[in-house]
């Protein structure tokens, strides 16, 4: 009579960015008596650990810090500064992935709604400078 171990391994790990990720292994296999048990299981753990452990370092792909979010939500800056950006945005016809690079570029690849109040009075200034000369040369 065949005896079925079945062994299962699990892992997962926490990520930047709210993120994680997890892998197992499951194996099955046949015994051929029941003394064979301990040994067995104790082997196929091991090894189930060690090949789960050696694949999870493998990490992919890692959400930046507010992947998935939209632009407009959970800034730092006042409410007034946010309203401000996205009139500046709207009214000259801005693109707002350039505003984005323009604020990672100028503060450590922050995005725009991680930007404290005084940073953010910065870019501003920064958009109001470059709206202004783009309508004095207009003129």
């Amino acid at each position: 009579m065949a005896i079925k171990l079945i062994g299962s391994y699990s892992k997962r790990l926490g990520l930047p960015a709210y993120s994680s990720h997890q892998f197992s292994v499951t194996i099955e296999t046949e015994l051929t008596g029941l003394d064979d048990i301990g040994q067995e299981s104790a082997r196929l753990y091991k090894t189930l650990q060690r090949s789960v452990d050696e694949q999870i370092q493998q990490t992919g792909f890692i959400p930046q810090e507010g992947y998935g979010q939209s632009f407009s939500n959970g800034w730092k800056c006042s409410e007034k500064q946010k309203q401000l950006i996205l009139a500046l945005i709207e009214e000259h016809h801005l693109s707002k992935e350039e505003v984005e690079a323009l604020a990672s570029e100028r503060f450590d690849g922050k995005a725009i709604r991680h930007l404290t109040k005084g940073e953010t009075s910065l870019l501003i200034d920064i958009l109001l400078t470059h709206v202004n000369s783009g309508e004095q040369a207009a003129a």
